[in-house]
């Protein structure tokens, strides 16, 4: 395993490489960082050539200053590794940001797995998470502890499951893990969508497609997975029982199952 940084973007990424074969890229979401594939990593590097990386202000790859793109970054770390094609599997944000990629770079994808999905542009108009108004208040006075706990209780545990029916072990790690993003000052940092956003322009995917939830996750993420389900030719999606946002980790030998077998 070769574990190093790029300067890339006027930004210095942490990201790490294994195994040879065809690439294959995890990004990960936006409560964790790349450790969040620790049950994936060596596995799939078996047959393939395997990156994960931080993303900017998640992991060692710190927040800068000024407008920034995550497919963007994307697209200039697999220039950086000279990789010209690559399988991309991406949960949550991490989902959003391979198909944005996809879009502006066609040529690169290979195939895509979009896990617990989130998607540029997509209009929900369901209810927001019992938590919400919690969580303003928790952002409004500072207090990062509570808002990473009720962020863990909104995507880790779901809306159908109290704390105490999930992994402790499992909850601690995405603690951490989103313990430093939340650190991040909010003055760092400006996100430029894609423009226009992917969810008017996914007839234009044409990548092989795996759509991948749980049953435990949000309305919302689900409704963003059915319509990518439906909007991408010839995408098809498996759900995993008894898990939320974070399938990989909660179940991952079901989900690499799935995942070995879509991408062979």
């Amino acid at each position: 395993m070769n574990t190093d940084f790029a300067e890339i973007n006027g930004a210095r990424f942490h990201y790490q490489l294994a195994g040879g074969g065809h690439p294959l890229v995890f990004v990960h979401a936006g409560i964790a960082d790349g450790r969040m594939w620790n049950e994936q990593f060596h596995i799939f590097a078996q047959s393939h050539r395997v990156l994960r990386y931080d993303r900017r202000g998640f992991g060692q790859t710190p927040m800068i200053s000024g407008p920034y793109s995550d497919h963007h970054d994307l697209y200039a770390l697999l220039r950086f590794l000279d990789i010209e094609r690559a399988h991309l599997v991406g949960c949550s944000q991490g989902a959003k940001t391979i198909v944005d990629f996809a879009l502006e770079h066609p040529e690169m994808a290979s195939a895509l797995v979009l896990v617990a999905p989130a998607l540029s542009g997509f209009a929900y108009t369901g209810t927001a998470p019992r938590q919400a108004a919690q969580l303003d208040f928790a952002e409004e006075a500072g207090d990062l502890e509570l808002v990473n706990e009720l962020e863990l209780q909104v995507w880790v545990d779901g809306p159908h499951r109290s704390p105490d029916q999930v992994d402790r072990a499992l909850r601690e790690r995405v603690r951490e893990m989103n313990r430093i993003a939340l650190a991040t000052p909010d003055n760092l940092g400006i996100e430029e969508p894609l423009e226009p956003p992917a969810a008017g322009r996914l007839g234009e995917v044409h990548a092989p497609a795996l759509i991948i939830t749980g049953d435990l996750d949000t309305p919302r993420t689900l409704a963003a997975a059915d319509y990518l389900t439906t909007q991408i030719r010839g995408a098809r999606q498996v759900h995993i029982d008894g898990v939320a946002h974070l399938p990989n980790m909660e179940k991952p030998a079901e989900f690499n199952h799935h995942v070995l077998g879509f991408l062979a």
